[in-house]
């Protein structure tokens, strides 16, 4: 039976970081009290965190207008200043990670260990395009008639990043970061749900040295107004989106219309496949990552589990035996593993999902149910004898609910795996390589993780395929997201 550590009150510490957090937007360099007031809410208990500013349409075009003001300045800040910023930028977020950690728990529900594990993977941006600043591409070639020289360089324009609730932080850092280093300037557009902990990432930007009007964070109740100026406005040049595909879906359509550089960041269905030759120990630890990370609140979070039919009631054994004992609770409390779903809504899809599921068949394995409140708890589930085709297979979960389908055939497990138009991640167990590899040429995604439960990584390009999204954060070619190429003919 899993543990309930769900009634527990707001610590004095967590009063005093919110009574000194920033709750007014950050716009120009200036803290801006917007046109009203936002709430926040702690998703584990419903109640009332405090209010932010409530930014609108006019603070979006004077957003804008500092951005356009001071981008050809920034983007002349010699690299390595730039890099230098991003990296006070890394050690004063580590400086703060108490702060961060603890004010990502309240505002997302995460649980503590994961709320630091997030801080670290955040950071980690920062760190990363530190380094990448100073490393700008480039080229310099004899055009092959031999009558000039081709000379190409990169050139950034203002940019619009709009993140999700999630990761309060790494979702900031993973397009703050490739930004500033490239010599863009940007406007940050944070959830609602989510929006303290951008803007205390706006402080220790601004306490770090970053010039006024390179950064704005402007939380809002109503994004599609704040957008709008902003997508219709042909001095932005760049819009990056991680989110639903279907508010991706319209993101597209608005930034095309001036031609936009697009990143889309969006919806995942991924499989996680368990053959018949894997080490099921290590898969089923593997399974608990893929499927528990902030409580199954991740577009990489493994959504189905295609397990061969040999190995199937082992795996799910094993499986059950893990979720059943886990710690149910506010994300303050140290022994909380499993938090709770950002709001009413996300659990009442789950269970309607869940009792679709049972309803046309399938077994539940453990949990397969909501916990009245206070907050938005829903146990933890695994479903054994879900058809591959099922809705809860079909669609994103987005909680911690563990659907299992079983196969025959490497060549089965791969057309079901393939069998959505969502394409992010998919997750390999096997012991047999070229299996693996096989697997990894013919998975319709843009990332395979082999024999584990995780992907992310700063220095990694991350990103779908199919209807999850374009282009890539991460890495070196989260960087080139930003950067135009321009092109010299230089006469010999």
């Amino acid at each position: 039976m899993t543990t309930d550590l769900r009634t527990r009150t707001v610590s004095d510490d967590a009063r005093a970081l919110l009574d000194r957090v920033p709750k007014r937007a950050f716009l120009a360099g200036r803290w801006d009290d917007g046109d009203g007031a936002l709430a926040v809410e702690d998703p584990a208990t419903g109640e009332s965190l405090c209010e932010v500013a409530d930014a609108g349409p006019e603070h979006a075009r004077r957003a804008l207008g500092a951005d356009v003001a001071v981008q050809e300045q920034w983007a002349a800040t010699p690299s390595r200043v730039r890099s230098e910023l991003l990296r006070s930028a890394f050690e004063a977020v580590r400086a703060r990670g108490d702060d961060l950690a603890l004010l990502i728990v309240l505002e997302s529900g995460k649980p503590l260990v994961e709320a630091r594990a997030e801080l670290d993977y955040g950071a980690d941006f920062l760190r990363w395009y530190a380094e990448e600043a100073v490393r700008p591409p480039g080229d310099y070639r004899e055009a092959p008639a031999g009558d000039k020289r081709i000379l190409t360089s990169t050139q950034p324009g203002p940019c619009l990043l709009i993140t999700p609730w999630n990761f309060p932080l790494a979702m900031v850092t993973r397009k703050v970061g490739p930004a500033l280093a490239a010599g863009c300037t940007a406007i940050v557009k944070p959830p609602a749900q989510t929006p303290l902990t951008g803007l205390l990432l706006a402080e220790i930007l601004q306490e770090c040295g970053l010039p006024d009007g390179v950064v704005s964070v402007l939380p809002t109740s109503n994004a599609g107004a704040l957008v709008a100026p902003l997508l219709d406005d042909r001095r932005l040049r760049k819009l990056s989106f991680t989110g639903s595909t279907e508010v991706g879906r319209r993101l597209v359509e608005r930034g095309g219309a001036n031609l936009l550089r697009l990143s889309m960041e969006l919806g995942g269905n991924a499989p996680f496949l368990v053959f018949e030759d894997a080490d099921l120990d290590r898969a089923v630890d593997a399974a608990l990552v893929a499927k528990l990370r902030n409580t199954g609140q991740s577009c990489t979070a493994a959504n189905r589990f295609l397990v061969h039919e040999r190995v199937s009631e082992q795996f799910s054994s094993r499986f059950a035996e893990r979720l059943a004992p886990l710690t149910i609770g506010h994300g303050t409390a140290p022994e909380t593993t499993v938090g709770p779903l950002i709001d009413a809504t996300a659990r009442e899809r789950v269970e309607a999902l869940v009792r679709a599921a049972v309803n046309d068949g399938a077994e539940v394995l453990c949990g397969g149910e909501a916990l009245a409140g206070p907050g938005y708890f829903y146990r933890p589930t695994l479903l054994g004898n879900v058809a591959a085709d099922a809705p809860i297979a079909q669609q994103e979960i987005f909680a911690p609910v563990a659907p299992i389908s079983t196969f025959a055939t490497e060549e089965e497990a791969l057309r079901q795996a393939n069998a959505t138009d969502r394409g992010l991640v998919a997750f390999v167990h096997t012991r047999d390589l070229e299996r693996a590899l096989r697997a990894g040429d013919r998975l319709q995604v843009g990332m395979v993780g082999l024999n584990r439960g995780m992907v992310s990584e700063a220095s990694a390009p991350f990103g779908g395929v199919k209807q999850s999204g374009l282009g890539r954060e991460g890495g070196t070619e989260g960087l080139r997201e930003y950067q135009d190429t321009k092109y010299l003919a230089v006469a010999t």
